[in-house]
């Protein structure tokens, strides 16, 4: 079941919290169909309803200290170049790569969670807005990417406690048979 909220509230399942011992060791097979065609969006909705009617799922969220990273400058400064007034922000990310344009630190530090699978929190008090490409090689990915952004882009990774947003089951029941 934690699987399947993880998927429903966009969440990652380390973040799904509480419940039930059950609700994360018995497995489900959901056969469901939408009445017409549904977007990503739509179709998570459809799936949050399911669980709340099948399961009698009850949450709510809440912000925790979680083990994570703060993302502060390191010692060269920052090294990423400014973007310009009117560049639009995109990112892409890959395996062992960050390609960002008119992002902001709050950005980065999203984009660095993604990677780490952990929390990431804006601690560099810099505003604005930055373009740059972070490489790493894809074997042990952390520390690779704990040295790539000191020597790239002069920003580095403090462990910390990080508040962060958890989905507490406060209630759910196994489904009957259908």
């Amino acid at each position: 079941m934690k699987r399947c909220i993880r998927g429903a509230y966009d969440i990652p399942e380390a973040r799904v919290v509480g419940g039930p011992r059950w609700a994360n060791e018995d497995r489900f097979d959901i056969d469901a169909k939408a009445s017409g065609p549904a977007g990503e969006h739509e179709l998570m909705a459809m799936l949050q309803q399911l669980l709340a009617e099948r399961f009698k799922l009850q949450i709510h969220r809440e912000k925790r200290p979680l083990p994570g990273y703060a993302l502060v400058v390191g010692k060269k400064g920052i090294l990423a170049k400014p973007s310009a007034p009117d560049e639009r922000s995109s990112s892409n990310g890959t395996r062992h790569s960050i390609d960002a344009t008119g992002c902001s630190m709050a950005c980065a530090a999203m984009k660095l969670s993604e990677v780490l699978h952990a929390p990431v929190a804006d601690a560099t008090g810099i505003d604005g807005r930055f373009d740059f490409k972070l490489q790493w090689t894809p074997d042990e990915v952390q520390s690779q990417v704990f040295a790539a952004l000191e020597e790239q882009i002069g920003l580095k990774l403090e462990g910390r406690k990080i508040p962060t947003e958890v989905i507490v089951i406060d209630s759910a029941q196994r489904p009957s048979e259908n």
